[in-house]
């Protein structure tokens, strides 16, 4: 899997017909990014339909062919902010109150609280009550030196990131591990009993090549859903599974369509016995889990393997699987203040604080990245091989940077209100963006409305 970069720029993917000049405006091509992810995407489900008959021509043909496929940039560039516009009501914000970019004492720190436990973390180093303000806390925060605040959230298993140019960054131990990973950490291959071929030789049916494979996500905010959400649409039976008073209020609508969503606490032995019946009726299982979190619940990847030896799973994470911050907990937010994402931005538009991506690109991006890992793993254990992979924000993050700045004279996406399409959810009706992907003979279809956490019950359909 690879994203080609030509002068500062991703070149158009092989084979992929782009249409549209609509472009981010940003320090880095995050318009080509968000084209080259879903590319990536798309080709691994073109390359799966033909494998099963159900390609362009309707005929079984190499892997390696990926059919008719074409991506707008318009629209990609959309789909890496708000796919999901309400109509006669209002989203709830996406951010908490006090989340966000602070002045410290030697530079910019951001704290991450949108989770109530990250938020609780925060203000108790800080030395404020559950009510402080924006205000309290900036004022608490000059106080501290960045690395010390950043080290003392982290600690308290809270979320902030310094902010650190792209130089410190390669210079810090997590920096340069995560230099060394691969994009899509492969695991190594085992071959399965049944030759691949056991329950799985139904052909797939034109525009749902994924129909019929079992789907279990473990995932949040915001990578993993876009992946889950793009399996869908291509047929998966997607189930979601949440902690019990686990909220996203402003993203349900945007990443529950398509899915079924339950909820169970894995902390408590029936519930975690409930996942182990789930995994063994699941074809791909994706989360976002860290591997000490993983290895508490008994879901190392060497007892998944043991216990469900054909279960495909696909792992991504923020900072990486390598290197001292491997379990640290992050969101899209931090890894580019910590990646020196945020303050190339601050450099390029001559500012005096951090300036991130217009849209939160390394989540949508590794979503993408994934969903293609997971489909690609798919296509082998049809064959009767079993692999695993592992992504993260951090390593999808290398790839974008190595671009430059976006085009000052490029047009800004266009949103075409004529083309979005009706929706029906359980908050209210909403339009949603037009597929950014076409695959020739493949319709994406979201058949589940988005109907919110815990409004299904933990078992397969």
């Amino acid at each position: 899997m690879t994203m080609e970069i030509a002068q500062g720029a991703f070149t158009e993917p092989q084979g992929v017909a782009v249409q549209g000049y609509g472009t981010l405006p940003s320090a880095f091509d995050v318009s080509g990014f968000a084209v080259s992810a879903m590319a990536e995407a798309a080709g691994a489900v073109a390359r799966l339909a033909r494998h099963r008959g159900a390609g362009p021509d309707g005929e079984r043909g190499t892997t390696e062919s990926t059919g008719g496929i074409s991506i707008d940039r318009d629209l990609a560039s959309l789909w890496f902010g708000l796919s999901f516009t309400p109509v006669g009501w209002e989203l709830p914000p996406v951010w908490d109150a006090v989340a966000g970019d602070y002045r410290c004492a030697d530079g910019w720190i951001r704290l991450h609280t949108n989770a109530s436990h990250h938020r609780a973390a925060a203000l108790a180093v800080l030395g404020l009550g559950a009510g402080a303000d924006r205000t309290a806390v900036g004022h608490a925060v000059e106080r501290w030196n960045g690395d010390e605040l950043e080290a003392a959230v982290v600690a308290a298993n809270g979320c902030a990131a310094l902010m650190r140019s792209h130089e410190q960054w390669l210079a810090h131990p997590q920096g340069a591990a995560v230099a060394e990973e691969p994009l899509v950490a492969w695991g190594a291959p085992r071959m399965t009993a049944d030759g691949g071929t056991a329950g799985h030789s139904r052909p797939a049916a034109a525009g749902g090549p994924l129909a019929g494979v079992r789907v279990l996500d473990l995932t949040r905010v915001i990578a993993g859903p876009v992946a889950t959400r793009f399996l869908a649409s291509y047929g998966a039976q997607v189930l979601r599974i949440d902690p019990p008073g686990w909220v996203e209020a402003g993203l349900e609508a945007e990443m529950t369509v398509g899915k079924h969503c339950a909820r169970l606490d894995l902390l408590q032995p029936a519930d975690l016995a409930v996942l182990e019946e789930l995994l063994a009726g699941a074809d791909i299982f994706i989360h976002g889990y860290r591997p000490d979190a993983l290895d508490k619940l008994g879901l190392s990847d060497a007892a998944l393997a043991a216990r469900h030896p054909t279960l495909v799973a696909v792992a991504l994470d923020a900072y990486g699987w390598s290197g001292p911050w491997a379990n640290r907990r992050g969101f899209d937010s931090l890894v580019q203040m910590s990646a020196g994402i945020a303050h190339a931005g601050m450099v390029h538009l001559d500012s005096d604080c951090p300036h991130p991506l217009p849209v939160q690109a390394l989540d949508h991006a590794t979503g993408y990245l994934c969903a293609a890992a997971a489909v690609d793993a798919w296509r082998g254990r049809l064959d009767g091989t079993v692999r695993s992979a592992r992504l993260s924000l951090a390593r999808t993050a290398v790839e974008l940077m190595k671009t430059g700045p976006s085009d000052p004279d490029a047009p800004l996406p266009a949103r075409d209100l004529g083309a979005m399409l009706p929706e029906n959810t359980a908050w209210g009706p909403g339009q949603r963006l037009p597929p950014a992907v076409n695959i020739t003979g493949l319709a994406p279809e979201a058949t589940v409305p988005a109907m919110g956490f815990g409004s299904a019950s933990a078992r397969w359909q």
